[in-house]
């Protein structure tokens, strides 16, 4: 191992690349191709992010609950709050547009105001019969204000369903076909039949029309996401292109680099399509993510080009050496950023491995085409002019360079009474950080459907489905009274709970069918005694098959029922207090010994997920620091110098965290992400100080401040340059609509910057303070290979 990252080694590779030049050129065109050819495989997500392993009990619930009732998450419901509503034109014509989308195939079925039915006894044939509220349409102000009287006072089986007597809201239900539910025919639905429906009919009507549903939700936030990608691509290529022309003052440099990036974005995309992932939320910020980490490999090799071109202006010379001394280091950082990303590897979760996967990939690709197609394209180039090496002498940043010497010079007792109070300060911060299980919360909140889930959330409490699925273990269970009772007990108690919707359920049903064996007078809406109930049943067993209301709430065997209720968008805590209250219930009357219920629905399986990625992000961050740990002790072979090294790098994590426990950020799936990104990138500059700072030992006869002052100035210029590209880069993503990304990208961006400081400030004080116990040559043994070849001291001569 050591050989394989020996100079020699590197010196190798360096006359293997510039000796066939050709061949890697046709080589890295042949894979782009493949690569290009991989895109047609890469489709964009239909499905919620499932954060939870396969495997997992609330997983298994999830499915097992598909299984027996199907897709519950395809109800599409349109919505209108306006009294102009209850005019014969507008009702009628609201009728009509809801009943429309009834002929098309990806519509299993509508439900509104003018498909509602009145459940009506015949005595003659002891049965139930159904009875539209509209036969055809209203056709004059007194059978609309009847159906308003008949639908507000009498049937309460139909109230907060389709609408809400208080605020006289009404919405229509359209249930799509469950087998298209996560299959592009549903965007294609949406956006190209129901919304130019709904807008002609708002122009026409002049009625403001709201429309939300897990469906209608996942379509648009998806359509947000592709539109972002590109927006996040040209937006990091702006900023580092200009930040990086800034600093060399190159148009040529800059071309080059941009090329390189732009490589490695179309390889990314390679990457999702060969191992045929989605892109989601996450998967679509790596193709920026590789553009910002790719800049600062680029600022490395073309800074250390054009540095050796001004020493001693040999190309050939400085070109070989751009790969034999920069290219181990550079190898080491990209392989420590990729480790923070493969750390997501082991969450178990498939959003969060398949990001950690394609980032790590990418990472180390991006690598890859940084070493070979600088070089290579330098060698076809002329010598760099005067101009192009004038930012090497800039004096505001040797003005930078001087205040940090100075602080660390005369200042420690400062850097550390600093870092203290920082330090102390965030300890606090992260005991007030929350934990957020909103499905909603990330997405825009300045767009149209997200307005309207708050709409539907005030006059229906919510659109999130919520599913108790009860198990009665034997046949025909469900229709027994008591158990019966036992289920309208637990609804009573969800009846009570504000954020939850009044619930549907077989339950209501019978209800239902109690009012009408009276008539349909609405006080014998309630469960029938065991005498009524025999005569019900008689009567719902002579009903005809149109009448059998039974199917969306229980199984074909009669032993499971569901009860759905929707819930609004709640915190993981007091969803976790519902979720206490309806257990305590649930085992007070419909116990264990005779029924198996399970909670289940998406909200509710997005919530558990982010608990589930809470608690192994301890687990994955601590992987992340034993890797790089592990990386530090193979390089330097000292566990003290582990220590000192981790310092810096743990503090700017720890100062985060406080920071989004005083700012109100919440960890979510988006910002569980920044500590183990951030730690992996910011690692980076303390390997290149520590490997600068060895190489100084050695030179100046193991003088420590000598050592550590020519160290700080060597490689603070690079670190401050690669961190600014970042810090920018990282920006980017606040110009996201999504609330998670701008976390991401505001939080990661702080972190690295603090990163930063603590590296030039922090780790040399450190060093210094620390020098009797970690730069003996006992403590710093050889290491098992030179991140930093050793300078010929006759090189230049």
């Amino acid at each position: 191992m050591a050989k394989l990252f020996s100079v020699g080694f590197w010196e190798t590779i360096a006359r293997i690349i510039l000796r066939n030049r050709i061949v890697f050129i046709l080589a890295i065109a042949a894979a782009t191709y493949l690569f290009g050819l991989q895109w047609n495989k890469m489709r964009f997500t239909y499905t919620e992010a499932n954060l939870l392993p396969d495997e997992h009990e609330v997983n298994l619930e999830y499915n097992s609950f598909l299984d027996t009732f199907g897709e519950e998450g395809n109800l599409i419901v349109l919505g209108v709050k306006d009294t102009t509503l209850f005019s014969v034109e507008n009702l009628n014509a609201w009728n009509k547009l809801s009943g429309s989308f009834k002929e098309f195939e990806e519509v299993e079925s509508v439900v509104a105001i003018s498909d509602l039915q009145k459940l009506i006894k015949n005595k003659k044939e002891k049965q139930f019969n159904l009875e539209p509220f509209i036969k055809d349409s209203i056709s004059s102000i007194e059978e609309l204000d009847k159906l308003q009287d008949e639908l507000f006072k009498k049937y309460p089986f139909y109230d907060n369903f389709l609408f809400n007597k208080e605020t006289k809201t009404v919405r229509s239900a359209i249930y799509l076909e469950k087998s298209i539910v996560n299959t592009p025919k549903r965007k294609d639905f949406i956006t190209d039949i129901l919304t130019p429906k709904i807008e002609a009919f708002e122009r026409e009507y002049n009625l403001d029309v709201r429309v939300s549903g897990m469906p209608y939700i996942r379509t648009l936030n998806s359509q947000n996401i592709i539109d972002e990608i590109g927006v996040f691509i040209s937006a990091a290529l702006i900023v580092t292109s200009l930040i990086f022309f800034f600093f060399f003052r190159s148009f040529r440099a800059t071309f080059i680099s941009m090329f390189v990036v732009i490589i490695g974005v179309m390889w990314t995309f390679g990457i999702i399509g060969l191992l045929e992932y989605e892109i989601t939320v996450l998967t679509a910020l790596i193709p920026p993510l590789i553009i910002v980490i790719g800049i600062p490999n680029c600022i490395f090799l073309i800074n250390k080009y054009q540095h050796e071109v001004n020493k001693h202006g040999n190309k050939a010379k400085s070109l070989q050496r751009v790969i034999s001394k920069i290219g181990n280091a550079t190898l080491m950082t990209n392989v420590t950023t990729a480790s923070g990303f493969a750390t997501f590897i082991i969450t178990e979760s498939k959003l969060l491995k398949e990001f950690g996967t394609v980032a790590s990939l990418s990472i180390l690709a991006i690598f890859i085409l940084c070493l070979l197609i600088i070089p290579i394209i330098y060698s076809f180039m002329p010598m760099p002019k005067d101009k192009h090496l004038q930012h090497l002498n800039k004096r505001w940043i040797n003005t930078f360079v001087d205040w940090m010497e100075r602080m660390v010079r005369h200042r420690k007792i400062t850097i550390y009474v600093v870092s203290l109070i920082l330090l102390i300060g965030s300890i606090i911060g992260i005991y007030q950080i929350k934990i957020s299980g909103s499905l909603i919360e990330d997405m825009p909140k300045s767009a149209e459907f997200f307005k309207d889930i708050r709409f539907f959330e005030e006059e229906f409490n919510g659109i999130m489905p919520l599913e108790i699925m009860v198990d009665t273990k034997r046949k025909k269970g469900v229709m027994k009274l008591s158990t019966l009772k036992r289920m309208n007990e637990l609804e009573e108690l969800i009846i009570e709970t504000p954020e939850l919707s009044r619930p549907i359920s077989i339950v209501s049903l019978v209800k239902y069918s109690k009012q009408a064996y009276y008539n349909g007078n609405p006080k014998y809406y309630q469960l029938p005694s065991t005498q009524e109930n025999s005569f019900i049943l008689s009567y719902a067993k002579n009903s005809s098959s149109d009448v059998d209301l039974l199917n969306n709430f229980v199984d074909s065997t009669g032993q499971y029922a569901r009860i759905t209720t929707f819930m609004k968008d709640v915190g993981i805590d007091k969803m976790e207090r519902i979720e206490e209250n309806l257990r305590t219930k649930i085992d007070k009357v419909l116990p264990e010994e005779k029924y198996d219920v399970s909670i289940t629905g998406k909200a509710y399986l997005f919530q558990k997920g982010t608990k589930y990625l809470v608690n192994n992000l301890i687990l994955s961050l601590s992987l992340a620091i034993f890797l790089i740990s592990l990386f530090m002790a193979y390089m330097f072979r000292s566990f003290r110098m582990i220590i000192v090294s981790l310092i810096p790098n743990l503090l700017p994590l720890l100062i985060t965290a406080g920071l989004m426990g005083y700012l109100g950020v919440p960890i979510k799936p988006s910002t569980i992400l920044v500590f183990s990104i951030a730690f992996g990138i910011s690692v980076d500059d303390t390997i290149h100080f520590l490997a600068k700072y060895r190489q100084e030992l050695q030179a100046n006869h193991w003088k420590i401040r000598k050592s550590v002052y020519a160290a700080l100035r060597e490689t603070g210029v690079s670190m401050f340059y690669t961190s600014i590209v970042l810090f920018f880069g990282f920006s980017v993503f606040i110009i996201s609509n999504f609330g998670g990304t701008v976390a991401l990208g505001a939080l990661v961006s702080m972190t690295l910057l603090f990163a930063m400081l603590a590296n030039l400030l922090l780790l040399p004080s450190l060093l210094l303070s620390l020098e009797r116990s970690i730069a003996n040559k006992e403590v710093l043994k050889e290491p098992n290979f030179k991140i930093i070849p050793e300078e010929d001291k006759n090189e230049d001569n």
